[in-house]
C-alpha cells in the first residue's frame, strides 16, 4: 500500500477523553499543563470538556457524552484528519456500558496514525516531546486504492 503524508501544524488539534474513574487525574494533569493546552485547539467528550471548562476555564469543544456517542464523534474527526493527538484516560479496571465504541477510538486512532496518551505517564512523555511544539509529518497509509477498489458481487 503507498503511503502518503498529513503536516500536522505546530498547534495541535488534541481530544480529551477520560472514563469517570479518571476525570480527576485528567484535570490534575491539564491544570499541570494548563499553558501548553491553550497553545492548542481542544475538543473533547461531553463530561470530559464541561469539566476542563468549569474547572480550568479551558476552551473546549464538545461533543456528546462517550456513552452517547462523543466517542465516535471524536472516531469521526480522526478519520477527516482533523484531531492530531488524543489524551484517553481509559479505566483498564473498570467495565464500560459502551466498551466497543472505545475498542473502535482506539482502532480509529492507530489506522490514521495519530499518537494516544493512554494515561499521565504517556501524556507527558508525549507532551514533553519536541514535536509538540513544531510542525510534524504524519506518515499513513494511502487508504484512496483501498476505497476505490473494485467490488465484484
Amino acid at each position: 500500500m503507498s503511503e502518503k503524508t498529513i503536516v500536522i501544524g505546530a498547534k495541535k488539534r488534541i481530544a480529551l477523553i477520560a472514563h469517570d474513574n479518571k476525570k480527576d487525574d485528567l484535570l490534575e494533569w491539564a491544570e499541570l499543563n494548563k499553558e501548553h493546552l491553550i497553545e492548542n485547539r481542544l475538543f473533547a467528550t461531553g463530561t470530559t470538556g464541561r469539566l476542563l471548562q468549569e474547572n480550568l476555564g479551558l476552551n473546549v469543544t464538545r461533543f456528546k457524552s462517550g456513552p452517547l456517542g462523543g466517542d465516535l464523534q471524536i472516531g469521526a474527526l480522526i478519520t477527516e484528519c482533523e484531531i492530531d493527538f488524543l489524551i484517553f484516560f481509559w479505566d483498564p479496571l473498570e467495565s464500560q456500558p459502551h466498551d466497543p465504541d472505545v475498542k473502535a477510538l482506539l482502532r480509529l486512532a492507530a489506522v490514521w496514525n495519530i499518537p494516544v496518551a493512554c494515561n499521565r505517564a504517556s501524556a507527558d512523555f508525549m507532551f514533553s516531546s519536541p514535536l509538540m511544539h513544531q510542525e510534524y509529518a504524519r506518515v499513513l497509509p494511502d487508504y484512496d486504492d483501498y476505497q476505490n477498489r473494485e467490488i465484484n458481487l
